[in-house]
């Protein structure tokens, strides 16, 4: 089986196949056609028709394409690797500047990258470097600014890395926890990352004022991320619960942007809430929702306060999952003196019944039973 080339040697092997004329030991053949290759031992050259520039250098031994394969581009060498018997790529990768400069280089096994594969700058300085096991999936890899400072880090589960970084210390594989710093191309400091035994433990992102942006931290089964205004006030906070590959959501708080509490919400370590308050921007209540039960007999019991801190507003919900919250009942709302003005009764499919409504002296002004079709009448006993 012919495995398909890294993107840019097969984009370069397209380019190769314009307009060319390629000739084998002195005689003309044709890549596309076996026939005109076959029993042949060689290196093939391809010219350009218009330019005559050279574009392709390829061996053949017996008549299969296998060994050397370097590409051109103006005459200068752009790319070069070889070819196993099966079409593969094997050994060793490479791909040049117009100057000659090398800008990626790579070894592979059967058309597959392993170890360290590295990309450079055109000035020669390093780029990137990525660690493949083999599988076609990177493992670990570092980045790094055309100034040279280290702009991105990921680590492996052992260090592998090495000689282009020291990613033993980088990654806490010794010494305790690390503290990397990270950088982007204006030389601005963008993140702080620490590395314990090769997981990340803390990172911290900056605004280009210098104020953190973001801060994530884990510590045992608990990890929390928080996010900050680029003045550097909190706006939120979520803390969740590691469990086996996934995480479950714990508590998230909202702030406002003077940094003012404005949203409280829980959940329990299966994910589902346990608590849902929110806040005036003067520290009062706004509203409170409290979760009890379980599965389809789950209620939260919902209260509505003024900027006061007087009670407003309160009902009971069915809340069997997915958000779907149904009122069911008696519903009632308050003035400002907490004298009950309305009230609603809902029956056990969120319909509502009944409806009272009372002035600020107290007296019953509406007492209407509720059809399904939504009219109503003078409630009766």
């Amino acid at each position: 089986m012919t495995t398909l080339l890294p993107l840019p040697f097969f984009l370069g092997a397209s380019a190769a196949r314009a307009a060319q004329v390629c000739e084998l030991n002195g005689q003309s053949v044709s890549p596309s056609n076996g026939s005109t290759t076959a029993g042949k031992t060689g290196l093939m050259r391809c010219k350009d028709t218009a330019s005559g520039e050279i574009q392709r250098e390829q061996q053949v031994q017996n008549g299969v394409f296998m060994g050397l394969v370097r590409f051109y581009e103006k005459g200068k060498l752009a790319r070069e690797h070889s070819l196993n018997a099966k079409g593969n790529i094997q050994g060793r990768a490479r791909e040049f500047s117009p100057t000659g400069q090398v800008l990626r280089e790579a070894v592979y096994d059967d058309g597959q990258e392993r170890g360290l594969v590295r990309s450079f700058y055109p000035g020669g300085q390093l780029r990137r470097a990525t660690f493949y096991t083999g599988t076609g999936k990177d493992r670990a890899f570092v980045e790094f600014t055309e100034r040279g400072q280290m702009a991105m880090l990921r680590c492996g589960e052992t260090p592998v890395l090495a000689p282009v970084a020291d990613d033993a210390r980088l990654c806490g594989f010794v010494g305790g926890s690390s503290q990397v710093e990270l950088f982007d191309a204006r030389g601005t400091l963008r993140s702080r990352v620490s590395y314990a035994s090769g997981k990340r433990v803390r990172s911290q992102e900056f605004y280009d004022n210098g104020k953190p942006s973001t801060l994530d931290e884990t510590a045992g089964n608990r990890r929390t991320e928080r996010s900050f205004s680029s003045e550097g006030i909190k706006r939120r906070e979520t803390e969740w619960l590691l469990v086996e590959r996934t995480a479950v959501r714990q508590r998230e708080q909202e702030f406002s942007e003077k940094g003012v509490l404005v949203r409280d919400q829980r959940w329990t370590p299966a994910g589902d809430p346990i608590r849902d308050d929110s806040f005036h921007l003067n520290g009062q209540p706004r509203s409170r929702s409290v979760y009890s039960g379980a599965g389809s007999a789950r209620m939260v019991e919902v209260t509505e306060f003024y900027d006061s801190g007087q009670r407003a507003a309160s009902g009971r919900y069915l809340a069997p999952g997915r958000g779907r919250q149904v009122p069911v009942g008696t519903h009632q709302r308050f003035d400002e003196k907490g004298t009950l003005i309305a009230e609603s009764s809902f029956d056990a499919q969120g319909r509502v019944t009944r409806e009272r409504a009372w002035n600020e002296s107290g007296e019953l002004q509406r007492d209407d039973e509720v059809f399904e079709d939504g009219s109503r009448k003078a409630f009766t006993q």
